[in-house]
This record gives structure tokens, sequence and C-alpha cells, in this order.
């Protein structure tokens, strides 16, 4: 994937959801995972031509464990001049060592994103940046719908009432491929997840669910998208609209009509 073709989807994203606005001071979460790097790049070379102007910290929770380098992290900010904040904390002990917990991701992400908030609040940021991509968003919805029984998945802005932060997602439009695509092409440095559940969580199984799905039903991942888009879930409306345009996802992707489709092929 070139950086035009990645740029585009992002301004499309910005602009569909009204995620920047003139002024705006953006923490961006970088993980120094494909996801966050990509994001980082995007938003960085946003800057050089998008009408609002904005700004741009770095974010890093160093979780504790020990084993992280944070170099690669550090010399891509620099490179890009975008300021590196790494948040110190002990969240790898805690969860692991001390609650043993069972399900970890959920214990894991709510102390990263509480110690992120804390950190980007203090640093004047009136935004946060988290590096969703569409198969997030699809991954996230099927996830609800297993196991909570419910049609939902996280929006493309969120109004954080505790710390008055808003929370954007610029890569929804962006699929994994896609952000892969990206790394390769531009070399990203990306760094090794650490975590012990990496690899063995609900999230990793409806990941490979939904490939073997789009293997077998090709297409059905912007089908699956185009359901949540025009699913009336909270915080997907566009602004001065209710859904998007039948037939047509908000990337700009043609899709078939429901009429086309028969209840034997669902």
């Amino acid at each position: 994937m070139k950086l035009q073709r990645l740029l585009s989807l992002v301004r499309q994203a910005v602009d569909d959801y009204d995620l920047i606005d003139d002024q705006d001071h953006i923490a961006v979460g970088v993980s120094g995972g494909k996801d966050s790097l990509a994001l980082l790049y995007a938003l960085h070379e946003l800057q050089r031509f998008y009408p609002k102007h904005f700004t741009l910290h770095a974010f890093t929770v160093d979780l504790g464990f020990g084993i992280q380098d944070f170099s690669g992290i550090k010399a891509f900010c620099d490179g890009f001049q975008v300021p590196l904040t790494i948040i110190p904390t002990e969240i790898g002990k805690i969860v692991f060592e001390t609650r043993h917990e069972s399900n970890p991701c959920s214990l894991c992400a709510k102390m990263r994103k509480g110690a992120l908030n804390l950190e980007a609040k203090t640093a004047g940021c009136n935004k946060i940046a988290y590096a969703h991509h569409k198969d997030d968003i699809i991954e996230t919805m099927l996830l609800s719908l297993m196991y909570e029984g419910r049609f939902y998945t996280f929006p493309p802005k969120t109004f954080l009432d505790r710390t008055e932060l808003t929370v954007i997602r610029p890569l929804m439009y962006v699929s994994e491929a896609d952000v892969i695509g990206f790394k390769n092409k531009y070399q990203l440095p990306v760094c090794k997840n650490p975590c012990p559940a990496d690899g063995h969580t609900k999230r990793e199984y409806v990941k490979n669910l939904t490939k073997q799905l789009n293997k077998e039903n090709p297409g059905i991942k912007e089908r699956l998208f185009h359901a949540v888009v025009s699913g009336n879930i909270d915080g997907w409306a566009l602004p001065g609209q209710h859904s998007p345009a039948a037939g047509q996802d908000l990337a700009g992707q043609d899709l078939p009509k429901a009429s086309s489709v028969t209840k034997e092929e669902f």
C-alpha cells in the first residue's frame, strides 16, 4: 500500500466524521506495532496539507516487563520531530503476577488506556488517536455478537466524560492487509509484543474465524463493515445523515444490494 492511498483513506475518515478540528493537540498511542506506527506516519503526513492545523504527541506505555526496547519507536518519532513520552507502569506485573487474571486483556487494556489518558491530559492534549483499523471494527462487532449477544462496535469518535478527551480512530477505513503492505513497503520499525497472552485470546480466535469466512465467502468483510456503518450503532451516523448511501460502503467500494443476495446465500 502506497502512502497516497493511506492518506486518502485517513483523510476520508477524518472528513466524514469530523475527527480533527483546528488547533487540536492529538495524543497518538504508539505501542510499536504496525498499526500504531502506520497511524503516526499517516497523521504526520496529513499535517503537511490538511486545512485544519493540529499538533501531535506520541505516547508509549511501558508495561513493565523489562524486555521492551523502545529505541526503534524513539528513532521513528525523532525522524518526524514528534515528541515521545514513555509512560512507566507495572501493568504487566499487576495483571499476570498479582491478579493472575483469567481474562488479562480486558484489565490490561483498561489500565493502559487509563495511564495514556492521564498523561495525555497532563500534556495538554484534547484528543487521543487509536490505531483501530477496519478489521478491528469488524472483529469487535463479531465479538460483541458472539459473547455479549448485542450488535455493537466502537465508534469512529468517542468523548470521554471523566477526562474530557475525545478518542478518534483515523484508520477506520484501512484494512489490516493494507496496513501490513504499508509496513513492508516503508519498513516500519515494528517492535515485538512481549505480552504472554499475545496470540491466545478470543480476539485472535475471531480474527482467524473472519479470515476463514472471507476465504470461503469472498467480500464478506466488506459486507460486515457495511452492516456496521448502516446498522444504527451509536456514534456511527454521519454528521447530518442517518446512514450511508445504500449499496456503497463509506470507503467508496461498491457492495452488493440486499435484493441481489438470496436468503439461501446467507
